[in-house]
C-alpha cells in the first residue's frame, strides 16, 4: 500500500489533539450557553438511553458525522454556521478527538472536542436529563 507510517490508536489520538482545540466540560457548557458553540453528541442510542443527555446538544451518530458536517452533502442545520464552534463529544473523549480531526481535515476549522467526554461532564456535576 502507501508509505504513510502506521500509527497506533493512541498515536492517532495524539495526532488529532495536536491539531484540534479541546474544551473542558465547563468551557463547553459556557460556549454553548453563549451561543458560540454547538455540542455534537456522537454516543450511541444505548448509551444515551442508559446515561441521559445534555440539554441543547445535537445528536449525530459518529458514523454519520462527516456527512452531516459537509456542506456539499447531508448538512445538519445545526452545523450550517461555519463561524460557530463545533464541539464533538463521545463517552470518554477519545473517538471525539478523532472525529474532530476528520471535520478539521474537511475544512471545518472551528471544530474541537470535549476533554473526557460525557463521563467528564457528569463527573463535574453538570446537568444531564433522561433521553
Amino acid at each position: 500500500m502507501g508509505t504513510d507510517p502506521v500509527l497506533s490508536a493512541d498515536g492517532l489520538v495524539a495526532e488529532a489533539r495536536a491539531v484540534i482545540s479541546r474544551f473542558t466540560p465547563a468551557e463547553a457548557r459556557d460556549a454553548m450557553g453563549r451561543g458560540d458553540a454547538v455540542i455534537v453528541d456522537t454516543r450511541d442510542s444505548g448509551d444515551k438511553a442508559r446515561e441521559g443527555v445534555i440539554a441543547g446538544t445535537v445528536h449525530i451518530p459518529l458514523s454519520l458525522l462527516p456527512w452531516r458536517a459537509d456542506p456539499t452533502s447531508l448538512l445538519s442545520p445545526a452545523l450550517a454556521d461555519e463561524a460557530r464552534q463545533i464541539i464533538v463529544m463521545c463517552n470518554d473523549g477519545f473517538s471525539s478527538s478523532l472525529a474532530a480531526l476528520w471535520l478539521y481535515r474537511m475544512g471545518r476549522h472551528t471544530v474541537a472536542d470535549m476533554e473526557g467526554g460525557f463521563h467528564a461532564w457528569v463527573a463535574h456535576g453538570l446537568p444531564v436529563e433522561p433521553l
